[in-house]
C-alpha cells in the first residue's frame, strides 16, 4: 500500500506560513519538515499545501526536491485534494503532516503509517499529558481536575484510509482516532524559544550524518 503525505501550514492558524519559513540552521522550516519525509523511501508523494500569498516562497524553499514533492497553493486541504486526485491511484495510506512539526522522527511517521495498514482507519500520535491541568469556571475560578492519565496532547502526522481522510477533510474532528506513541522531538515550533531547541536537533542531526 502506498503513502501520500500532505504538509500543510494552515492546519491551526493563518500565521503558521509565515512561520514555516522562519530559518533553522540556514534553512526554512518547511525544507526540514519535506526533506525528512523525502528521506523515506518508501513514501510515494508528498504534497505541500501552500497559501497563496506564500506559493513562490515555499516554491523556493523547496527547490530541488520536485521529483517527488508537489506545491499545490489553495485556500484548504479540500481544493488541494481536489487538484492532485487524479494523480492518486489504487488505496493508499493518507498522511496529514504540520508543516511546523520539521523535526517528526521517521520511526513515528512509519508507526502511523503502519496502524494504517493494520486495519486502523485514523490513527494520531499522541504523548502523555505531564502537566495538571485544572477546570475553571466563567469567573475563571478553579472548579476540579481532569484526571491526566486519560489526557494526551496530539500530534501529526494524521493517518487516514482514503475513506476517513475525505471525511477529515470535509469536517476535522479526532473522535474515534485510534492512538499510537508520539516523540518529544515532534513538537510544533512556533515561538523563539522553540526555534532554538530546533536548532539544536537541526545540528544535532547534521553532526550525525557526517
Amino acid at each position: 500500500m502506498s503513502t501520500i503525505v500532505f504538509v500543510t501550514a494552515v492546519h491551526h492558524h493563518a500565521s503558521d506560513a509565515e512561520l514555516a519559513l522562519a530559518p533553522v540552521n540556514g534553512e526554512a522550516l518547511l525544507t526540514h519538515t519535506v526533506r525528512g519525509l523525502l528521506d523515506m523511501p518508501d513514501l510515494d508523494l508528498v504534497v505541500v499545501a501552500a497559501p497563496e500569498r506564500c506559493a513562490q516562497l515555499f516554491s523556493a524553499a523547496l527547490l530541488g526536491f520536485e521529483e517527488r514533492c508537489r506545491i499545490v497553493p489553495g485556500p484548504s486541504l479540500g481544493h488541494v485534494f481536489d487538484t492532485v486526485e487524479n494523480e492518486i491511484s489504487g488505496n493508499p495510506v493518507f498522511l496529514v503532516h504540520d508543516a511546523l512539526r520539521a523535526f517528526t522522527p521517521a520511526d513515528t511517521v512509519r508507526t502511523v503509517a503502519d496502524a494504517v495498514r493494520a486495519g486502523s482507519p485514523f490513527v494520531v500520535p499522541v504523548l502523555p499529558m505531564a502537566d495538571t491541568v485544572k477546570v475553571t469556571n466563567a469567573a475563571k475560578v478553579i472548579t476540579g481536575t481532569e484526571d491526566r492519565s486519560y489526557l494526551r496532547t496530539a500530534q501529526t502526522p494524521l493517518g487516514f484510509t482514503r475513506e476517513t481522510f475525505l471525511s477529515y477533510v470535509d469536517k476535522p474532528s479526532f473522535e474515534g482516532a485510534h492512538t499510537v506513541a508520539g516523540h518529544p522531538d515532534a513538537m510544533r515550533v512556533t515561538n523563539s524559544f522553540e526555534l532554538k531547541l530546533a536548532e539544536a536537533i537541526a545540528v544535532a542531526g547534521k553532526e550525525e550524518t557526517l
